[in-house]
């Protein structure tokens, strides 16, 4: 197996978990800190962040793979013109 395929099914795994936990941490924070006995105008604020950290680290910490690793076709790009 090619370590380059490797990496990108470990990429592709690790996006897919961020999309899950954007809503579980949303949700899941908001209704934890309401149970607590949090107000709902404050535990909304507090999951929100909690989901704007996980779309943060996966923007800017954990990059998306650069596409210049991919090789690029021989020929020219066509106009439509």
């Amino acid at each position: 197996m090619d370590i380059s395929h490797t990496i990108e099914y470990i990429m592709t795994g690790y996006y897919d978990i961020v999309l899950g936990l954007i809503p579980v941490a949303l949700l899941g924070i908001t209704a934890a800190l309401m149970v607590v006995g949090l107000s709902l105008t404050t535990a909304v604020p507090l999951g929100s962040l909690v989901a704007m950290g996980i779309i943060g680290h996966a923007m800017f910490v954990n990059t998306p793979a650069d596409s210049a690793d991919e090789p690029r076709s021989a020929r020219p790009p066509m106009n439509a013109d």
